[in-house]
């Protein structure tokens, strides 16, 4: 090999180890991010699970998988599942739907758009615990919501001490929160929708309906998938309405997986145990996002 072309193998390998030192120096802070926020705290939860820790008597003993055998005989971890059942299928469908009735309605082009569009999204915005609170008004029993009822002569109940009450109003709180985030995926979707499609669909005299679910609805799908999986693990990470508006009551029924974890953990000092409920609660995660993903291939458009 020549001087020459020795000079340029040089100075090529030179530029491409800097342009690898470069791409790692660019993901570094990710990939250490991650490892010390995601992988670490998770593995370091997993060992505590094994282990019945006592902070306030400063023991911490191997017990192996007693925890995990305990879980499965505790009542009241069965009652915090299907709460949270009950709470993320409330949730999730409510959303959903609502957030594209709005988007498709905002996607019409009417006058006061923007005005409408601002109203629903400002809640996201907010602070929940300040958002929470004004609900924690709202739905007292005198004055509020109904205050409001009363005017009209009906006698409003009791929305927070009521066991069905007190679900649907989490529920209905946790909607307005956030369906304003959903309804902008889903309006920015809509609004990817080719209008040749629809014009041909016009023409061949397919009706508003007809197009909705032939056209609109297989090409929105991955944007109704990206949706599903946040709104379904939002719905399993609740933990701040419980605790401002009902503390997980009346008795158990608004007590959720997060919430039952935090009770154990921060009011019975069983970090152990708590640590157990959290390997639970990421299992159980990670199962609904994995079964979301892979059924998308069924419904998803351009999915095969």
């Amino acid at each position: 090999m020549s001087t020459a072309g020795a000079s340029t193998a040089r100075a090529g390998t030179a530029v491409a180890r800097r342009d690898w030192a470069v791409g790692y120096a660019m993901v570094a802070p990710v990939v250490l991010g991650a490892v010390l926020f995601v992988i670490v705290p998770l593995v370091m939860v997993a060992w505590y699970s094994l282990h019945e820790w006592n902070v306030l008597a400063n023991t911490f003993t191997f017990v192996g998988g007693e925890n995990y055998a305990r879980m499965a005989a505790d009542p009241g971890l069965h009652d915090a599942l299907l709460a949270s059942l009950w709470f993320s299928v409330g949730l999730v469908v409510l959303n959903i739907v609502l957030a594209l009735v709005l988007a498709v309605l905002l996607n019409q082009r009417l006058p006061g758009t923007t005005t409408f569009r601002t109203f629903f999204f400002s809640p996201v915005i907010v602070s929940l615990v300040a958002w929470t609170i004004v609900w924690s008004f709202l739905l007292q029993p005198e004055g509020g919501i109904n205050g409001f009822l009363a005017q009209v002569g009906v006698d409003g109940p009791n929305w927070l001490r009521g066991e069905a009450t007190a679900m649907i109003s989490l529920i209905v709180v946790q909607v307005f929160k956030n369906v304003g985030l959903n309804m902008i995926l889903f309006l920015a979707a809509l609004q990817g929708v080719p209008e040749e499609l629809q014009e041909a669909a016009r023409l061949d005299g397919a009706g508003a309906w007809r197009r909705f679910r032939s056209i609109t609805l297989p090409l929105i799908s991955p944007t109704i998938l990206l949706v599903s999986i946040i709104t379904v693990v939002g719905s399993l990470e609740v933990f701040a309405q419980i605790d401002v508006l009902t503390g997980g009551g009346p008795g158990n029924s608004t007590t959720v997986l997060v919430y039952y974890l935090f009770q154990q953990a921060f009011r019975f000092n069983e970090f152990g145990y708590a640590s157990a409920l959290s390997v639970l609660l990421f299992v159980i995660v990670l199962a609904l996002t994995l079964l979301q993903w892979q059924s998308r291939r069924r419904w998803v458009f351009h999915e095969v």
